[in-house]
């Protein structure tokens, strides 16, 4: 939606990136404005070259076969009653309820995707052309529901600058445009950008260059250059998340390769001998948990339990600051563990060996990793596999060795097998409580700012991984010998004197695969330091703080960028994963008290009680009297 042009001395907002981030800042000033803003004019201004809605990683031009790696059930962006919010809740269709709709007629879907939308049932997955056109109408319902005098205007362009004195008002310039956008606030909601090449990646893509090899630096796998990866060739992969996923159907499918039903019901892949052979491994060697195939049911464990809002407080009150590892991780496992064990004795109970307010008692009072609390998990729980233990979670092939390749190609096709047993078996539900605790855990983790790169990496790989049928294809791709599996550890060197990328692990020690393509399987660090983006680079530039980890820094009450004195710009504000606040995504799973829409809330809070302190209010004008209404006559 564009409205007329704005009036020059109107109050104006510009938000930055227009995807499901910017959405929901539009959503949450539509639920907000009434209450802090009254009838007031405003002018808002979306600045994205991508269409409203999707933006740039959910547009509707992309592959049809990419996917969504939740189901659509899990899916929203509308707050409910469980999220913590000063403003009000307005509640809205998960993409499974949309979906519905538009199967019953009452929503319209854009041409080419209504049948795939109608199709579409809560424990599918659904294709990213379908969640860019539901993330498109949620765009167009929150902008319907601001109030009358609140216009918006889309600028499909790329911003390239915000400048202005911290006290007055914005400019915000654009690429082919030459006058800025006036602001009275400016709002980044720019979700995943393109980062400059780190030293180490620099220097595989000048080795690349010099002896003509190809080497894909990270980046969102939709946007690479996959042509220069030729038919059977050898392709060393390095990640084993959905950067690989995408990679793998784009490689694969997307080169015209196709499923069959084998005989024992998986699916067998018939090559169309345009694939490469991918060989992909990682730090940990195997691929994220498929995604949990069974619904929840019974008792939910009571969360936050032991890192919960006054835990935060105590952290964040500490005089000499916060040490992660030494801090928070110990909290972190705690929570699961106890999230894991809840579970266990709630809805498992042959399968274990004391009351639960007992145990709950016992855990409460033990430290985690210490021999107090191995001793009570051993009596309380007799079986090893039920016990929980965040360490082997994360490195799940620490010191299994294999004496060669083939044999590490069945060990990991077994491991995997055995994950999508496990995570589509409610006898396992305990997993299920992980989950959800950590969702808790994010929730909470919000409020500390930059934790390091551990905490996401483990979220990642445990909460956000892959929808079975996508493992169950990857091993119909193993065993066509399309994909080969390099395991943990995985090394890459540039061999100078072969001119050859050549990758070693540690699950088959001394078995080295050479290859001259080489495929970074990840999305670009979020970092400010190193960004593409000019905007956020003039930012840093002007003095707006980033973390250790590169992030910009923001205050986590409401968003303000920080400067290097640590000073909320009062005028800036940025939210996503390029700030230290990044919640677990723009949209999320209902009925889990996002940080995201807690976030979203907040902002637009601040945005209009920012403008409402700075703008008279309308001034009414009074209903003609009779002796009006006869000089009007006269």
């Amino acid at each position: 939606m564009s409205a007329a042009a704005p009036v020059p001395d109107r109050p104006s907002v510009v938000i930055v990136g227009a995807g499901p981030r910017g959405t929901g800042i539009v959503e949450r000033i539509a639920a907000n404005a009434p209450e802090l803003y009254g009838d007031r004019p405003l002018d808002l201004h979306l600045v994205d070259p991508y269409p409203p809605g999707g933006g740039r990683i959910w547009r509707q031009r992309q592959s049809p076969l990419l996917w969504m790696n939740s189901a659509a059930e899990d899916v929203t962006l509308f707050t409910d009653d469980t999220v913590e919010l000063a403003g009000p809740v307005r509640p809205g269709p998960s993409l499974a309820q949309w979906a519905r709709a538009v199967r019953d007629g009452a929503v319209a879907a854009p041409p080419g995707l209504a049948g795939d939308a109608a199709a579409l049932g809560p424990r599918d997955f659904a294709g990213r052309r379908v969640q860019s056109a539901y993330l498109r109408w949620v765009h167009e319902e929150a902008v319907a529901a601001l109030p009358p005098r609140i216009a918006v205007h889309e600028h499909r362009r790329t911003a390239l600058r915000v400048s202005g004195p911290r006290e007055g008002r914005q400019q915000v310039w654009l690429a082919g445009r030459a006058t800025p956008l006036q602001a009275d606030l400016v709002v980044l909601t720019l979700g995943h950008l393109e980062s400059q090449l780190s030293d180490t990646e620099r220097e595989l893509a000048d080795f690349a260059a010099r002896h003509r090899l190809a080497y894909l630096p990270p980046a969102f796998t939709a946007d690479s250059d996959l042509s220069r990866l030729r038919p059977g060739e050898p392709v060393l992969v390095r990640g084993f998340g959905l950067a690989f996923v995408d990679l793998m159907v784009l490689l694969t499918e997307g080169r015209g390769g196709t499923y069959t039903t084998g005989p024992g019901g998986e699916p067998v892949y018939r090559p169309s001998g345009r694939e490469p052979v991918l060989h992909v491994g990682s730090r940990r060697g195997v691929p994220y948990h498929a995604k949990i195939g069974y619904p929840p049911s019974g008792e939910r464990p009571p969360l936050p339990r032991f890192l919960g809002p006054a835990e935060v407080d105590a952290l964040l009150a500490r005089p000499g600051g916060i040490d992660f590892p030494r801090d928070v991780r110990p909290l972190i496992d705690k929570e699961l563990g106890f999230a894991h064990y809840h579970r266990l004795f709630t809805a498992h109970t042959g399968r274990t060996r004391m009351a639960w307010p007992d145990f709950e008692e016992e855990y409460a009072a033990a430290e985690p990793g210490s021999a107090a609390l191995r001793a009570l998990v051993s009596a309380a729980v007799p079986d090893p596999a039920d016990h929980f233990d965040t360490e082997a979670l994360d490195h799940p092939l620490d010191g299994v060795r294999y004496p060669d390749a083939e044999a590490l190609q069945a060990g990991l096709r077994g491991h995997i097998e055995a994950d999508l047993a496990r995570r589509h078996d409610p006898a396992h539900s305990p997993d299920l409580a992980v989950f959800l605790a950590l969702l808790s855990v994010y929730g909470q983790l919000v409020r500390l700012g930059d934790h390091g790169p551990w905490w996401h990496g483990f979220f990642s790989f445990l909460a956000s991984g892959p929808p079975g049928p996508r493992l169950r294809q990857l091993l119909a791709l193993s065993r066509a010998g399309v994909v080969r599996f390099l395991g943990a550890g995985l090394t890459v060197t540039a061999d100078e004197e072969r001119g050859v990328f050549r990758a070693g692990s540690a699950s088959v020690p001394g078995a080295w695969t050479e290859a001259r393509a080489l495929v970074e399987a990840r999305l670009p660090e979020p970092t400010v330091v190193r960004t593409r983006d000019r905007l956020l680079r003039a930012l840093y530039a002007d003095g707006a703080r980033a973390t250790a980890g590169g992030l910009l820094a923001v205050d986590p009450a409401d968003g303000r960028i920080l400067d290097r004195a640590g000073r909320p710009h009062p005028r800036r504000f940025a939210l996503g994963p390029h700030t230290d606040a990044r919640g677990s995504g723009a949209f999320t799973r209902p009925r889990t008290n996002a940080p995201a829409f807690r976030q979203n809330d907040a902002t637009a809070r601040a945005l209009l009680s920012f403008l409402r302190d700075r703008t008279a209010p309308p001034v009414p004008v009074p209903a003609p009297t009779p002796e009006d209404s006869r000089a009007a006559d006269q």
